[in-house]
């Protein structure tokens, strides 16, 4: 039987995207002609590997077995014919993509990008928005590196926890509550809120912590990013409840005051999140080192 590693980068992406138009984009080819890779594949080993049922195709038992094992012989595969490992910063010539939440890209992409630009003069960075729904681009290679709060689930995407921030209050200056000293939770509950969320949401943790104290809150809007959110609170009496860590660019910029949360949250975590393809990919390392120094802070939190 003659090796084809094509065939086995196909048989990768199949499994992993579970489609032959997700394993097409992965890949870059088109989807005929993954379809005839697919043809081929079940030609090769027997096996149907992907099968229809309703409007999705559904893994075989076989290909669900040696899934792991695929993707396993794919990396190593990758790794022996890699080019030399040595990383020349004055020579590497790539873009990079990177989809932040967009406070996280007012936090550090600016230490990022100065750091990447003394570095590395011909690397490019992409920073995209975040998308209202869940989006596979990191699996695709469309997305380089993420930053967010969430911990991906899926088990081929690395997390790593960089750094967490407690919640605070911001408020514009001059509202009555900077008067008031301490703020009960009393006080805070009966302002008016607004949330931020790419997804809409008005409610959040938050709301859980005032139902155990017995109190609820009045969430007027939600916002789709940090800064609209300043926005709207430099302009009127409105609260905002914040990370403290990427509250701190904004500060100055939009004239807002931070005042202490009355009520008990969870810290904020923020993470790093790759696809495990570029885990010894020397170029990806780097960015991922600026990346984590970036987003701990000046203070190095």
């Amino acid at each position: 039987m003659q090796l084809d590693l094509n065939l086995l980068t196909a048989l990768d992406a199949l499994l992993e995207e579970g489609s032959v138009a997700g394993a097409a984009a992965r890949l870059h080819v088109t989807a005929p002609a993954m379809s005839r890779s697919l043809g081929r594949l079940r030609r090769t080993t027997g096996d149907q590997i992907l099968v229809r049922t309703g409007r999705v195709m559904t893994p075989t038992p076989y290909a669900v077995a040696v899934r792991e094992h695929v993707h396993d012989l794919v990396l190593q595969a990758q790794t022996v014919l890699a080019p030399s490992r040595e990383l020349d910063l004055d020579s590497l010539d790539r873009t990079f993509t990177l989809r932040w939440h967009d406070s996280l890209v007012t936090l550090g992409g600016p230490t990022l990008l100065s750091a990447v630009r003394s570095q590395a003069p011909g690397v490019r960075l992409r920073f995209i928005a975040e998308s209202s729904v869940d989006t596979p681009e990191l699996r695709r290679a469309q997305v380089d590196l993420e930053a967010n709060a969430d911990r991906p689930a899926t088990p081929d995407i690395r997390a790593e926890h960089v750094t967490e921030s407690r919640h605070v209050i911001v408020v514009r200056q001059g509202h009555p509550l900077t008067r008031a000293g301490t703020v009960t939770a009393a006080q805070y509950a009966a302002a008016e809120h607004i949330t931020v969320s790419r997804r809409g949401h008005l409610g959040n943790a938050l709301d859980d912590a005032f139902t155990e104290l017995g109190l609820s809150r009045q969430v007027v809007a939600a916002a789709p990013t940090e800064a609209a959110a300043f926005a709207f609170a430099r302009d009127s009496d409105f609260l905002l409840t914040v990370p403290e860590i990427t509250m701190r660019p904004a500060a100055t910029a939009f004239g807002l005051t931070v005042l202490h949360l009355p009520v008990e949250l969870p810290p904020a975590p923020v993470y790093l999140s790759w696809h495990q393809r570029y885990d010894s990919d020397p170029a990806h390392m780097w960015l991922r080192d600026l990346a984590r120094t970036a987003l701990r802070g000046p203070d190095g939190e």
